[in-house]
């Protein structure tokens, strides 16, 4: 006989049912890939404000934990990332969002916030 948390948890991973599971601090991740190069563009954490804001606008908002507070991706400079597709991961506590960027999507410039490698111990521009 299956619990009923057996039966939700089989319903999140198996259902067609959009259930976010967000973590003890109301986050979830959210990884933007270039829709066209399928380059990782950045790493951030959505609230359900943050997601309801992407979804209804089709533009990427995201939680600042260092702000603890919502942000629009490109509310400063102008980069937006525009969400074409929002993938869900099996337990559905992580998001890939298929994005066309509108410019750089790291603050420092550059076009992603992944533009160095670990080669031993250093950092390396790629």
């Amino acid at each position: 006989m299956s619990s009923p948390s057996s039966n939700h948890s089989e319903e999140r991973e198996q259902g067609s049912a959009f259930m976010p599971r967000f973590d003890g601090a109301g986050l979830l991740t959210a990884i933007a890939v270039d829709s066209a190069s399928k380059d990782i563009l950045m790493v951030a954490f959505m609230d359900a404000e943050a997601l309801a804001k992407t979804r209804a606008s089709g533009l990427a908002h995201f939680h600042s934990r260092s702000r603890g507070k919502l942000w629009l991706k490109g509310e400063t400079s102008g980069h937006f990332l525009r969400v074409e597709e929002m993938r869900v991961d099996c337990d559905q506590d992580a998001l890939v969002m298929l994005c066309r960027p509108e410019g750089p999507a790291c603050h420092t410039g550059a076009p992603s916030c992944f533009y160095r490698k670990l080669e031993g111990d250093t950092l390396v521009r790629v």
